[in-house]
């Protein structure tokens, strides 16, 4: 585990500005569009006026992003869902047919720059199961089940057990598996704890608070998870071909998502790597939302996407990048936070679900970026001509910010103007 920044330690004295510490880039998905009606925002900084679907985000608006009408022109005019999925972070043109062929997406363009400095180069986690097989239109549903592509021929698995996600973390094998983290450097955390301050062991004390809370609710997951694996057995079929939550997933999808986005925070906090993809809903999702009082899965449901029910599912999504955004705005880093010197990128694959339109790709950014990103801003790039508003530009720009700097991503060869 690595430590917080504690400012009474020698190592960390000098280490106070932006560019002393890492700096992260997760991208959190939701597939088949948003209500559009609801989905906006004018302004910028205190003045900044969110729309409905956006106000989860109203206490953290200092600190985002909203980016209108941006769009990645490989995937218009190619078919509807996989199409417009397959190439979402990479901008690559995909290929029908039995041979899969996407791109190297950004999040995996960084992790090979970048990712030895850490323990894992990136983690991809997804809510929900891949599909497999083929879409009516002749492409093969892998590209509407990941976002993340290590190859132009290998998506990254997605990780979906929440216990799988932390043991592969922190590197929980064998006997391992049932031991606490946290009683593996206790002896080191004791020691630690007597050379700093009195605000640092709060501080200290917080932190490893925050991971064993974690970890105690993974463990709940595990136990569920080896049920599963057993009642697969005894049925003699896969355990991914079995509903949640004999599949061993979380029954509650709102525990399942904030589970996830705290194994993100957690890995980010702990610098085990500084790379996350979080698949929350794929496209062609077939998740319900009891809770949210929306009989249709939200695949069907996005096709009335101007409904009041379809909002509220745009608004639970949201509302993790907020739940995510908050937890590392709380994390103190020198002399901000670890959202401070972080970038989260909320998109979905299309605009309106009901006509599969992706002309324009519902977006929000959330962090600073180690200051190299100002926040508090409405972007609209609606007008600006399809030369200006391309979504590779975006990622060559955080490309950049993040020290990778390439001559062309995808369809782009400029950075977007004004971020």
């Amino acid at each position: 585990m690595a430590l917080p920044w504690l400012e009474s330690l020698p190592a960390f004295a000098e280490s106070t500005s932006p560019a002393s510490f890492p700096k992260r880039f997760a991208v959190l998905f939701m597939g088949n569009g948003v209500n559009e009606d609801h989905w906006g925002a004018e302004g910028s900084g205190a003045d900044m006026k969110l729309s409905k679907t956006l106000s989860p985000l109203e206490p953290l608006k200092h600190k985002i992003n909203v980016i209108h009408g941006l769009f990645n022109k490989s995937a218009t005019g190619q078919g509807i869902h996989p199409a417009q999925t397959g190439s979402l972070l990479s901008g690559a043109a995909i290929q029908r047919g039995a041979i899969i062929k996407a791109g190297t997406t950004v999040d995996q363009m960084l992790a090979n720059r970048i990712g030895q400095d850490t323990a894992q180069s990136s983690i991809v986690l997804a809510c929900e199961q891949p599909m497999t097989g083929y879409h009516e239109t002749n492409f093969s549903m892998a590209y509407s089940s990941h976002i993340s592509w290590q190859t132009p021929d290998s998506p990254v698995p997605n990780e979906v057990y929440p216990s799988l996600a932390w043991d592969n973390l922190f590197e929980n094998r064998g006997s391992l598996r049932n031991m606490s983290i946290l009683d593996r450097v206790m002896d080191d955390a004791a020691t630690l704890s007597r050379q700093i301050g009195s605000s640092d062991k709060i501080k200290l004390d917080e932190y490893l608070g925050s991971v064993r809370e974690v970890e105690k609710r993974v463990d709940g997951m595990r136990k569920n998870k080896d049920r599963a694996q057993d009642l697969a057995k005894q049925r003699n079929r896969p355990v991914f071909s079995m509903d949640r939550p004999a599949n061993g997933l979380p029954e509650d999808f709102r525990e399942h998502t904030r589970l996830m986005c705290d194994i993100v925070a957690i890995a980010f906090q702990t610098d085990k790597t500084r790379i996350a993809t979080l698949l929350l809903a794929r496209d062609l999702s077939a998740l319900y939302y009891p809770f949210l009082e929306v009989r249709e899965g939200h695949h069907a449901a996005s096709h009335n996407n101007q409904s009041e029910g379809y909002e509220r599912i745009a608004r639970f999504h949201l509302s993790q990048l907020a739940y995510l955004a908050t937890k590392l705005d709380g994390m103190p880093e020198g002399n901000g936070t670890v959202l401070d010197n972080s970038c989260l990128m909320f998109l979905s694959n299309m605009w309106i679900g009901r006509k599969h339109d992706n002309s324009r790709l519902p977006l929000v950014l959330a962090g600073g970026l180690g200051g190299t990103l100002e926040t508090g801003r409405t972007l609209d790039y609606v007008q600006a001509g399809d030369g200006n508003r391309k979504v590779c530009s975006l990622y060559l720009s955080i490309m950049d910010r993040m020290g990778v700097k390439l001559e062309k991503f995808g369809d782009a060869e400029t950075r977007l103007q004004r971020l």
